[in-house]
């Protein structure tokens, strides 16, 4: 028999064993559960006393802005919503016949902002107030109201926090507007009339805004620190 050309014969080619059988092997792929930080948001009781207090302040002061001069004293609207002002008036021009007659348009201009300043928390209360009855109701009215979260949640903090820098800056814009004019609308007054007439109620518009700032922007940053860190991971391992 002639060998073939690679030195094997028939005979040794067909002796040879089988080659071993494939083996097939079930895989499963890893899968990563990711834990995802949390976060939420609750008003402080700053902040909802201050939202009591501004909102209906800040109407009164504005309407008495926009309507002048008919809810300035001799006007057909000033009694008797507006008859505080009379006494105002006098201790900051700005609000009194001396601009009005100049035809001064600051204040004006500053209350036409403290219509947007307001619906921003107008809004952000209407949406806290939303949560709490859902959360309420869906419990039976039993359970108390956890924090806004989700996208309610992050757009009722930054309305929040636009409404409040709006009024903090509006507030120092009106103190510098003051200090760089030479103090020529409040300078007449007595130290004492000054302190408690001037002073201390526009000061509030600038302590409470500057707190809440300062809360309401930490809160953003924490929450944006959170949604960016290295997450947890728990792995399931194949067989």
């Amino acid at each position: 028999m002639t060998p073939r050309p690679n030195g094997k014969t028939p005979s040794s080619l067909s002796s040879s064993p089988p080659p071993p059988p494939t083996t097939l092997t079930k895989t499963r792929t890893r899968a990563t559960v990711t834990a995802v930080p949390g976060w939420s948001h609750t008003p402080s009781l700053l902040t909802l006393a201050w939202l009591a207090v501004s909102v209906p302040l800040v109407a009164w002061d504005t309407g008495y802005v926009l309507l002048r001069p008919l809810s300035m004293p001799g006007g057909s609207l000033h009694w008797p919503v507006w008859a505080p002002y009379a006494l105002y008036g006098n201790v900051d021009h700005m609000y009194g016949f001396k601009q009005w007659n100049l035809n001064n348009g600051f204040t004006a201009a500053q209350s036409v902002l403290n219509v947007v300043e307001s619906l921003a928390y107008v809004v952000y209360a209407a949406l806290w107030v939303a949560h709490v009855r859902k959360t309420t109701a869906a419990a039976g009215g039993s359970a108390k109201a956890g924090g806004l979260t989700g996208r309610t949640g992050a757009l009722a903090v930054l309305v929040l926090f636009a409404g409040v820098v709006m009024t903090l800056s509006k507030t120092a814009l009106y103190w510098l507007n003051e200090s760089f004019s030479g103090f020529d609308n409040i300078g007449h007054n007595e130290p004492l009339q000054l302190l408690f007439l001037w002073i201390i109620p526009n000061g509030l518009w600038l302590v409470f805004p500057a707190i809440i700032t300062y809360t309401i922007g930490s809160e953003i940053v924490e929450g944006l620190v959170k949604a960016s860190a290295p997450v947890s991971s728990r792995t399931i391992k194949g067989e």
